[in-house]
Formats: structure tokens, sequence, C-alpha cells
């Protein structure tokens, strides 16, 4: 599951470079936490909490991630 399909359903909430550094975090995340499987409910939650961080104004791809990260290894 692309990040893209949860970020359709926030119209005018991220702009085109917004989405780019959202999309990328999320990689990365999905990268550090070795999900592999699209179809994994975890990409899922990853998704959303990256957008809810989005939402608070955190923009930085890397303190995305790690805190994604952080957030299911506690």
């Amino acid at each position: 599951m692309p990040i893209q399909s949860l970020l359709s359903g926030n119209e005018g909430a991220f702009g085109p470079d917004e989405i780019h550094v959202l999309s990328a975090a999320f990689e990365q995340t999905l990268s550090a936490l070795r999900l592999a499987d699209r179809s994994d409910p975890v990409v899922t939650i990853v998704a959303k909490r990256i957008i809810e961080l989005a939402k608070q104004g955190e923009r930085d791809p890397t303190r995305l991630r790690e805190s994604v990260v952080n957030s299911l290894c506690a």
C-alpha cells in the first residue's frame, strides 16, 4: 500500500513537495522496519502515523522515520 492512497483523503493538506517528503519518510521507515509486504497491516499503521505527524507540522523525513520506528518498537 503506497502512502499516496491515504494522502488522497487529505486534499489540500499537503503540497507536492510535502507529499514527496512524506513518501520518502514512508519508504525509509518501511526499510528500517524491514517491511517488504505492502499488504502487512503494519504498513498502513506506518503510513497513518507519518500523516498524523505531518499534520502536526513535522516535515523532516528523518525525524518522521525515527518517530514512527520508536513508537512501534517501544
